[in-house]
C-alpha cells in the first residue's frame, strides 16, 4: 500500500502533479482522486482474485462518486474527503512505523481510522489551509508512488515535495478568491 509501483505509475504521476500544485482549485480532483486511489487499494484486498481491469473499474467508479459528491454535495464531500484522504495519507505514511506494509494488519487500518478523523475534521473546520496541505501531501505522495522511490529516501522526498506543493498553492490562495468557505 505505501511505496509500491503499480499499473497506474503514468495516472499517479500525473494526477499527483496536479493535485500538488492546484490541489486547492480543483477541489472535485481532490476528492475523486481520494475515491479512486482508496479504490484502487481496497479493490485489490476485496477482490482478490479479479482482474487489474476489474480493480481499475472498481476504482474508477469509486471516484466518480468522489467527483460527484464534490459538485453536488460540497459539505457532505468535504467531510468523506478529509476522512479518505486523511485516512488514506495516515495509512500510508504510518504502516512503515508500525512495520505493517498492507491492509491485512490492523495497524494500517487504525492510521486510516485515525487519519481519515483527522482529515474529515481539519477539513471542514479549516477548508481551504486543510485542503492546500491535505492535496500537497496527496499529491507528493502519488509522485514518489509513481516513481516507485525507493524506502529509505522516500520520507525526504515526501515531505521536500509536499512543502513545494503547500508554498505554491498558499501563494495562489492569498491571491485569489475561496473556493470553498473559509
Amino acid at each position: 500500500m505505501v511505496h509500491s509501483a503499480s499499473h497506474f505509475t503514468v495516472p499517479f504521476l500525473l494526477v499527483g502533479i496536479v493535485l500538488l500544485l492546484f490541489g486547492r482549485k480543483l477541489f472535485w480532483l481532490f476528492v475523486a482522486v481520494a475515491g479512486f486511489v482508496v479504490g484502487v487499494e481496497a479493490a485489490r484486498y476485496l477482490f482478490p482474485h479479479q482482474t487489474e481491469l476489474f480493480n481499475l473499474a472498481v476504482a474508477l467508479a469509486l471516484g466518480f462518486v468522489g467527483a460527484l459528491l464534490a459538485v453536488f454535495l460540497q459539505k457532505v464531500a468535504i467531510v468523506v474527503g478529509g476522512f479518505i484522504g486523511g485516512g488514506y495519507l495516515a495509512a500510508a505514511l504510518g504502516a512503515p512505523v508500525l512495520g505493517s506494509a498492507g491492509l491485512r494488519y490492523p495497524g494500517v487500518w487504525v492510521c486510516f481510522l485515525v487519519g481519515g478523523i483527522l482529515g474529515a475534521i481539519l477539513l471542514f473546520i479549516f477548508f481551504n489551509w486543510a485542503l492546500i496541505i491535505l492535496s500537497s501531501m496527496q499529491g507528493a505522495h502519488l509522485i514518489l508512488r509513481g516513481f516507485a522511490a525507493p524506502p529509505h529516501y522516500f520520507t525526504i522526498f515526501f515531505f521536500v515535495l509536499a512543502v513545494i506543493g503547500i508554498v505554491i498553492q498558499a501563494t495562489t490562495y492569498r491571491r485569489l478568491p475561496a473556493v470553498g468557505k473559509e
